[in-house]
């Protein structure tokens, strides 16, 4: 059985949900105002909603389950979506209510993947992470233990050289293997 509560304190209906806490820059609590974004495309399963989110942002907002289906909830409750069995799966759907809040919130809404994606090429730096991970397990599982502790002390060293990029500093002189 479903129990219907209408919000109307702050995030009710018509409540400023929206415009909270955003400085110019999307976060990824705004769970909300992509997902009213997304089904005003088209209808989505939750499943779907979560990857598209990811797929909109390369990768750099991954909302969890229980992120997407609380939030759908909620705007169910509002009036905002409506959520319908098809074949043994919740289909959620805008409402005219929905497009309306979507349409009224526009602005501070505004496109919270592009911001994401802007933040930082979140993708490649991501890429390059996962093969280094790939190498480092490849020497863990089949290097020497020469090899563990040169790889090791690489790894001490990029990571020190990481802060030191966040700080804005100089890093100290690296060898670059292969470099003549």
């Amino acid at each position: 059985m479903k129990h219907h509560m209408h919000h109307r304190g702050p995030g009710g209906p018509r409540g400023p949900r929206f415009a909270g806490g955003r400085r110019g820059g999307a976060r990824r609590g705004d769970v909300r105002g992509a997902i009213l974004l997304l089904l005003a495309e088209r209808p989505m399963h939750g499943y779907q909603l979560m990857q598209e989110m990811s797929a909109r942002t390369d990768g750099a907002w991954r909302p969890s389950p229980g992120a997407i289906y609380p939030a759908l909830a909620q705007l169910e409750d509002e009036g905002l979506v409506v959520v319908t069995r098809e074949g043994g799966r919740k289909l959620a759907s805008l409402t005219d209510a929905g497009r309306a809040e979507l349409e009224a919130n526009a602005e501070s809404i505004g496109d919270p993947f592009a911001e994401l994606r802007e933040a930082g090429d979140h993708g490649s730096l991501r890429a390059a992470f996962e093969g280094l991970g790939g190498a480092v397990r490849q020497v863990a599982r089949t290097g020497t233990a020469t090899q563990r502790g040169q790889v090791e002390r690489i790894l001490i060293d990029a990571r020190r050289a990481v802060y030191l990029v966040l700080a804005d500093a100089e890093p100290a002189e690296t060898t670059e293997t292969g470099a003549s």
